[in-house]
């Protein structure tokens, strides 16, 4: 249920279908909800109609995806009891400040029984074989309704057989339902303008001239002459550390003078 429905209304519009459906139904119906097994949906006059997606089942002699049509109505409140019910919404200031905040007011049903509760309140219809009412298909558009009545709270007044310009003509009749009635019809959206902005505004630059490979690579200064002939003293502390004669060494000669020439050849060969 939370995955569908985050408001305290919208579980209970979920609970009313719960309550008198099977499980496995209910599971598959969330299932088909959440794969987009549920191509569309609409409301017109408090009716939802809908197309779902059924299974291929080999099993049943089902080889091509059909298409099923969905219909489901929630029994409407009278026009009088709607009558009743918005000039008590109306005198309510606790009603209309959550309404103006789009939000279905906790205490609501001390005017008017708006949510479904039982399986007298529903009418459904599937063009589906299975003979379960409400079957998965109707489960996964009622899924899908409860899903959108978090934003859109007022399609319950809707679904219970009160449209939007009805309830509007009808708050306007009271101070506080006159500030309802325009908050609802207000389309007018509030333009934010920044005075700034917060990021670096990119500038136009001019493109550098191509340049070869060597100036790429080299630079645009000549390098300085290397001298190969030159000198480069090695330290060689290891072997000076040992002294001219080590333990190791057997020879007449100096051990140190014997690896300085060696080095000097060495750097000679590696010049060359």
């Amino acid at each position: 249920m939370a995955n569908f429905s985050r408001t305290w209304w919208g579980k209970r519009f979920i609970e009313a279908l719960e309550s008198f459906s099977e499980d496995n139904r209910l599971g598959r119906g969330r299932s088909y909800a959440r794969n987009g097994k549920v191509l569309n949906y609409e409301v017109n006059n408090g009716k939802i109609t809908a197309k779902v997606r059924g299974s291929i089942n080999p099993y049943f002699g089902v080889y091509k995806e059909p298409l099923y049509k969905v219909s489901i109505e929630i029994k409407p409140i009278s026009a009088q009891q709607w009558s009743k019910a918005i000039k008590q919404m109306a005198s309510k200031a606790s009603v209309v400040s959550k309404l103006l905040l789009n939000e279905v007011p906790d205490n609501i049903e001390d005017c008017v029984d708006l949510l479904p509760h039982s399986r007298g309140n529903f009418k459904t219809n599937c063009s589906c074989p299975d003979y379960a009412n409400p079957c998965k298909h109707i489960a996964g558009v009622y899924y899908l309704v409860a899903s959108q009545l978090d934003a859109d709270p007022l399609l319950l007044f809707e679904l219970r057989g009160l449209s939007r310009e009805k309830l509007q003509k009808e708050l306007a009749k009271s101070p506080l339902g006159k500030a309802l009635s325009s908050a609802i019809t207000d389309d007018t959206k509030a333009k934010i303008v920044a005075a700034s902005s917060y990021y670096t505004k990119p500038k136009e630059v001019s493109i550098a001239k191509p340049v070869d490979l060597n100036t790429f690579w080299n630079g645009t200064q000549a390098a300085t002459n290397i001298d190969s002939t030159s000198t480069t003293t090695i330290p060689a502390i290891l072997i000076k550390k040992a002294g001219d004669f080590p333990a190791f060494w057997k020879s007449d000669t100096s051990f140190i003078e014997v690896m300085e020439d060696f080095y000097k050849r060495v750097r000679a060969r590696g010049l060359r």
